[in-house]
């Protein structure tokens, strides 16, 4: 049996759970950094696969057929507790973990640090490609309370219970550098760029969860609101949606049509810092 693991969860917690039964790690690293090193009995997946990638908006998820497919490969069933990690602080671990939540699949836990904090901590590691036993999963029902569309923000960005966090760099939402068609960012987001919450000097580890809290109420996206993330095609967003799960949000979404889709719309409003 695997047990139900933290949703934070520390490089010596896992290295306890390594040989339990229906655990899959997934490393979302860069290919030769998970030849090199990678947790042992992690299998490798390719970030591009949890993107649509078809323009204006290629941060879309792919089609449930093509989830279906992947996560099969991976062997995913109903009963497995997924740890997700990276090697750059937690936007493609953080891009698998909102998807699962997407569909539904709600056991999933991110490795603190990713391959770093585990090197860090000296635990063991492996060279050698781990082979998943495939399985015969089937997304189902999407889970509307993870995602929201264009429409949905076009309606809802100006509510007042409503807060639009971006995350992207403070020159794009500036509107002094642009990615689209129009420079800015959404009529009334806030801004909190996604490394902000990582640990620089602590191999990307999330920096203390009281003072992430703290920053972002200073800035209206707290616990009470209903927090809209997003970047440019929800990978660094996917990171900032985690940041909220792990500080207890319960109204946090993902808009994975992002910048890309928003900055390219003809009917969208924008706005740019003074």
């Amino acid at each position: 049996m695997t047990a139900q693991l933290p949703l934070l969860l520390e490089p010596a917690d896992l290295a306890a759970h390594l040989d339990d039964d229906n655990l899959l790690i997934v490393d979302l690293s860069k290919d030769q950094v998970y030849d090199q090193a990678h947790v042992p009995g992690a299998v490798h997946l390719d970030f591009k696969r949890l993107l649509a990638g078809t323009q204006p908006a290629p941060g879309l998820l792919p089609s449930d057929d093509a989830l279906s497919a992947l996560f099969s490969e991976l062997g995913l069933t109903p009963d497995t507790q997924v740890v997700a990690y990276d090697d750059e602080g937690g936007g493609w671990a953080g891009r698998l973990l909102w998807t699962l939540d997407v569909i539904g699949h709600k056991k999933y836990s991110y490795l603190n640090g990713g391959i770093h904090g585990w090197l860090a901590a000296e635990l063991s590691t492996s060279s050698d490609r781990t082979r998943p036993e495939p399985s015969d999963y089937r997304v189902g029902e999407h889970d509307p309370a993870t995602s929201v569309d264009l429409d949905y923000v076009l309606k809802h960005h100006t509510d007042p219970d409503v807060v639009i966090w971006d995350a992207r760099s403070e020159e794009e939402f500036a509107g002094v550098r642009a990615f689209a068609q129009k420079a800015g960012h959404i009529p009334g987001a806030t801004h909190y760029e996604w490394t902000d919450a990582m640990d620089k000097h602590n191999n990307l580890r999330l920096r203390d969860l009281e003072e992430i809290r703290r920053e972002l109420a200073e800035r209206g996206i707290q616990s009470n609101k209903e927090v809209i993330t997003h970047c440019q095609t929800h990978h660094r967003s996917s990171f900032t949606w985690l940041v909220g799960k792990i500080l207890g949000f319960e109204r946090i979404r993902g808009y994975p049509g992002s910048w890309a889709e928003w900055g390219n719309h003809p009917d969208t409003p924008t706005e740019k810092s003074e």
